[in-house]
């Protein structure tokens, strides 16, 4: 090959503008924040727990509902919506009030693979959901409704139902604003740095929008945020468990997002749905949540205590 064309050639290549307009907020997404940021807030720091569940629940019913329609036969939406939205509410009862299905509470009890009994369960469904993953990434999802049903129930259901066992945890409500605030601190860097400096693909066949310029920008904003949290709330927390965790989260967050997008391409979706403004669906804004949050509980449980 010879030598590029001289600037100013005919057939030179432009070169690259600066992007200052992108970097500006969207104005959707930030009427979206003002709205529902409180809220969430004030459901997380003062809400009794039945309050709590019926929050996380509404949440987790709103995104099976999205999931369902990716994948759903439309002659059969209905029954298999009915199957996923009953299978998730009794994983999400067993998780918050074992008690009512006759299971043993959390704490106190015999260990399953060496670990408590509660966190052996929770090992062996997190390893049966990344079987159920690996799967369904390389399989036709629209043939196997009952295979999607049961993915669905575990891919939001189970990991969503962290944040109540996250809350019933000593400054549980600080914990679950942690998680918060580190997960959308590195989301929000990574799109705006991503906007405005974004030069190379990272994952070009599943997120074409996503670079590695964004997520050196989430991985740069999430420790801070992580840091400013720690002043702020979380006292327990040191220097390097906020490192540790702004990086480790911004990663589950960007695996999180990239799994979405893999689900969304094959169903042939640009988004989930348009429930929330200026970012899609209740299952577009919880994509990095469903990795980070069960990350963030395990990571405090044996590395920080009870």
């Amino acid at each position: 090959m010879g030598d590029p064309a001289p600037v100013g050639h005919p057939h030179s290549p432009a070169p690259r503008p600066f992007r200052m307009a992108a970097f500006g907020p969207d104005a959707r997404r930030v009427a979206t924040a003002l709205v529902c940021l409180p809220l969430v807030y004030a459901l997380v720091r003062h809400a009794p727990p039945w309050a709590f569940f019926a929050f996380i629940g509404a949440v987790v019913l709103l995104a099976q509902w999205e999931f369902t329609g990716l994948f759903a036969d439309p002659r059969r939406r209905a029954p298999q919506t009915l199957a996923g939205f009953l299978g998730a509410l009794c994983l999400l009862t067993a998780m918050q009030w074992p008690a009512l299905f006759g299971l043993p509470a959390m704490h106190g009890l015999p260990a399953v693979y060496g670990l408590p009994a509660a966190h052996g369960l929770s090992a062996t469904l997190a390893m049966t959901l990344t079987v159920l993953l690996c799967y369904q990434v390389t399989a036709a999802p629209r043939r196997r409704p009952p295979f999607m049903l049961l993915f669905g129930i575990l891919y939001i259901g189970y990991m969503l139902g962290h944040f109540l066992w996250l809350r019933d945890r000593h400054d549980g409500a600080w914990l679950v604003l942690f998680v918060l605030l580190v997960t959308w601190a590195g989301d929000t860097a990574a799109y705006y740095t991503g906007k405005l400096w974004g030069a190379r693909p990272l994952a070009p066949h599943i997120s074409p929008h996503k670079t590695r310029e964004g997520l050196l920008g989430g991985l740069i904003a999430a420790p801070i945020a992580a840091w400013f949290g720690h002043l702020l709330f979380l006292p327990s927390l040191t220097a390097w468990d906020c490192l540790a965790l702004g990086l480790l989260l911004t990663i589950l967050g960007l695996v999180g997002d990239l799994s979405e997008s893999t689900l969304k391409r094959q169903a042939g979706v640009k988004d989930s749905g348009a429930l929330i403004p200026g970012h899609g669906g209740m299952l577009d804004r919880l994509d990095s949540l469903l990795l980070t949050v069960p990350a963030f509980y395990y990571y405090m449980t044996f590395l920080k205590g009870p």
